[in-house]
């Protein structure tokens, strides 16, 4: 039984129809307004196309999508939709697990840095953050021999295997598209999956986000750019919340069954020296539905160094991005998220 100290789940407070706690309150220059519909929709880009004798169009779309959105969407993974709809199937029973069950996994006893497991802001918190309107469940997937399962659930029973392939076939559509995108970036194929190295880091987020009653005050994610280098995330289809901010408007981004959601992050607009864009993004609250997502951030080994590369600062290119390790960008980005800044800023030459 667990016995360690409560969590505050975002879950537990929407069910209980507790009054809005004030942390949860956006500055009024911060709240949610109301997204504009896509003037044209998110680019659906089939990876298979990418890597066929045919991949000159598809690698258009891919370019286009880049620099339009930083977005797209990919079908042709390769990953069977009956494992997507299981991987859903397995969050939402998690979340549906009582109370005290998921407690077993709480950040607050699995682990001594405070990531890691299951929870939410009210964990780690800091003085005067506004906080988001979300759960979570937390977990290095790879390297392998790194998982500490403690965190991973052991209900639903089919949780860990599940999860265990998910992963393997997510790290085989992300080495696909590091490769695209060296294809794009007229860098030798392989150039960006090497600079991850053998070890490369891939972290699972299972996100919960419960209906709220104040959705016009309240963010499930406050607006961000991802502080790893691709993120791969399997959207719910029941209901939208996800948005873009381009051309200073914020944009919908709605979900495509059985398609994967993939966006660029922080770390490879420097190692791209600023050719892709990490863009800014957050999520949405709904008042009467909830919303679940699955994440996947894939970053190089935490002791590689990053920096643009050599082949992108010639022919009058300067150098944007100042060269550092990789742990130390996630400290940098980990400061600076906290405070609702932009790591990436903090990085530039």
């Amino acid at each position: 039984m667990y016995s360690g100290p409560v969590v505050k789940s975002v879950q537990e407070l929407s069910i209980n129809g507790v009054e809005l706690p004030h942390y949860y309150i956006r500055r009024e220059d911060d709240r949610p307004v109301k997204a504009s519909a896509p003037t044209s929709p998110i680019p659906v880009i089939d990876l298979e196309l990418l890597f066929s004798d045919s991949k000159e169009k598809e690698m258009e779309k891919l370019r286009s999508a880049l620099n339009s959105w930083g977005f797209f969407q990919t079908v042709g993974h390769g990953i069977p939709s009956s494992l997507l709809d299981e991987v859903g199937k397995i969050a939402r029973e998690f979340y549906n697990l009582p109370p005290e069950e998921k407690r077993r996994y709480s950040t607050a006893v699995a682990n001594e840095d405070g990531e890691e497991g299951y929870g939410n802001d009210d964990q780690i918190p800091v003085e005067n953050q506004i906080i988001d309107w979300s759960d979570r469940l937390y977990l290095l997937v790879l390297p392998e021999d790194q998982r500490n399962t403690t965190h991973w659930p052991d209900n639903p029973t089919t949780f860990r295997k599940i999860f265990h392939e998910y992963t393997m076939k997510i790290k085989v559509v992300a080495h696909l598209i590091l490769r695209a995108l060296a294809n794009l970036a007229n860098l030798e194929e392989d150039y960006f999956v090497k600079e991850f190295g053998g070890r490369a880091n891939l972290y699972a987020r299972f996100n919960y986000y419960p209906p709220c009653s104040r959705p016009n005050l309240v963010l499930s994610i406050k607006s961000h750019s991802d502080g790893c280098a691709i993120t791969i995330l399997l959207q719910d289809n029941s209901v939208d919340g996800l948005e873009v901010l381009k051309d200073g408007k914020w944009i919908k981004i709605p979900a495509i069954p059985h398609a994967l959601l993939v966006n660029i992050g922080d770390q490879l607009e420097i190692m791209s020296n600023g050719i892709f864009k990490s863009p800014v993004h957050r999520a949405v609250t709904n008042s009467e539905k909830e919303r679940m997502s699955v994440a996947m951030f894939y970053a190089p080994e935490m002791e590689k160094e990053i920096g643009p590369a050599d082949g992108l600062v010639d022919n009058g290119r300067s150098t944007l991005y100042q060269k550092m390790k990789v742990k130390e960008y996630i400290d940098l980005y980990d400061q600076y998220y906290s405070q609702g800044k932009r790591a990436i800023d903090a990085a530039k030459v």
